[in-house]
């Protein structure tokens, strides 16, 4: 089943999880409660997005406190998904994966990324010139390491994804900088009984 729609570092990477979980918790603090709906709370009819993945398949926006996100989550997923933190280069699960398929949400199951726009970045992470569909990325401003950069974030349950650049390849010129840790793969083979299965999946 088809899902319709000079190298710069990608982040600047923690050499400790749980240190810089401490050290960034400050700085991303007012970043979060931008872009995350209160925790634990259900979200109001206005809040509530909705992505069509296929004629039969429509997701609704995901919210859930932080303590369920820890629950789901293991360490360094969290770290990278709820506290913009960044895997180290080349230590990510698909930074030179190469095999057909589908990258999806970690932690909500969106399809995000197909393998056909994926490239060398030579960064160490993973990089794709394109997402599945605009409207599954969120983009926002982040001034973590001292200058601005775009933050990409997943448009469902706006989990943290990596950043984008203007230096990427054509047809877009650009390179989406995304941690491991942010992904799931689904193999090309996987897909339909992926599908099947978000079909009647309600939430993640």
């Amino acid at each position: 089943m088809t899902v319709v729609a000079t190298i710069i570092a990608c982040n600047k990477p923690a050499a400790n999880v749980s240190k810089s979980q401490s050290d960034n918790t400050e700085a991303n603090s007012s970043s979060q409660s931008s872009t995350t709906s209160t925790a634990g709370e259900e979200q109001s009819d206005d809040e509530v997005k909705y992505f069509t993945i296929s004629d039969d398949i429509q997701l609704r926006s995901v919210t859930k406190s932080e303590e369920d996100w820890q629950a789901q989550l293991n360490e360094m997923e969290y770290y990278v998904i709820r506290e913009k933190g960044t895997e180290r280069a080349f230590t990510g699960e698909y930074w030179d994966n190469k095999a057909d398929g589908i990258y999806v949400c970690r932690a909500c199951n969106l399809p995000l990324y197909d393998s056909k726009t994926k490239f060398k970045s030579g960064t160490g992470w993973p990089s794709y010139w394109q997402s599945i569909d605009k409207d599954y990325i969120l983009e926002d401003t982040d001034y973590l390491l001292g200058y601005a950069r775009t933050e990409l974030m997943c448009g469902r349950c706006e989990g943290h994804l990596g950043h984008v650049f203007s230096d990427g390849p054509q047809p877009t010129g650009m390179r989406h900088c995304i941690n491991s840790a942010s992904l799931s793969f689904i193999p090309q083979s996987e897909i339909d009984a992926f599908m099947t299965k978000l079909k009647t999946q309600e939430k993640p």
